[in-house]
């Protein structure tokens, strides 16, 4: 149904001969589907987790909740949440041209990425548990480097991982069984 929306979306009228043209999908489109391919794909083949979905992380505000700043804050939306009992893992997932950038001769991942996942993790784990993770899950492109891993980042697993888009189903499906593995230490 989603593919059937951005197709439509994409669509412009034209004065030639009262014909529909189609244009190229914006990345924001290929981002957005992306994102809800991610979410459907677990929440159709990892039913033993006990939530998948796109959850917003509530901040970890202290003491008075009706200040003045508390209202300016911005909503955290997470991309997916997978849960099994006490374990979520919140994953971010990033369509981007390029996954990484260049500083210095030196890459690194997306400044604004990393604080994003990081602030959705440690807002989430309230009670300092470690039980939280993140990770920002990035489309293969051709760049040549491109990050994959995690660390313990003040308690909490975090990482960035790419997912290669480019090869056949089967494959897609075990790279993100591996996620949910790797995180969970459960095989369906």
């Amino acid at each position: 149904m989603n593919i059937c929306y951005f197709v439509l979306d994409g669509m412009l009228q034209t004065t030639e001969n009262g014909d529909y043209k189609v244009v190229s999908f914006a990345d924001k489109h290929m981002a957005r589907l992306y994102e809800k391919f991610i979410l459907e794909y677990y929440r159709e083949h990892h039913t033993y987790l006990s939530e998948v979905k796109a959850a917003q992380v509530k901040w970890d505000i202290i003491g008075d909740t009706d200040t003045s700043l508390v209202r300016f804050l911005p909503v955290m939306q997470t991309d997916i949440t997978l849960r099994l009992g006490d374990i979520i893992l919140i994953i971010d997932a990033k369509y981007y041209g390029k996954s990484l950038q260049k500083q210095f001769d030196k890459y690194t991942i997306h400044s604004g990425n990393m604080y994003q996942i990081y602030s959705y993790v440690k807002n989430q784990d309230t009670n300092l548990t470690g039980y939280v993770g993140g990770l920002l899950l990035y489309a293969k492109t051709d760049e040549e480097i491109a990050p994959d891993g995690m660390a313990n980042i003040g308690g909490n697993l975090i990482g960035a991982k790419t997912l290669d888009l480019n090869v056949p189903f089967r494959i897609i499906a075990k790279q993100l069984d591996k996620i949910a593995y790797d995180f969970f230490g459960f095989i369906p």
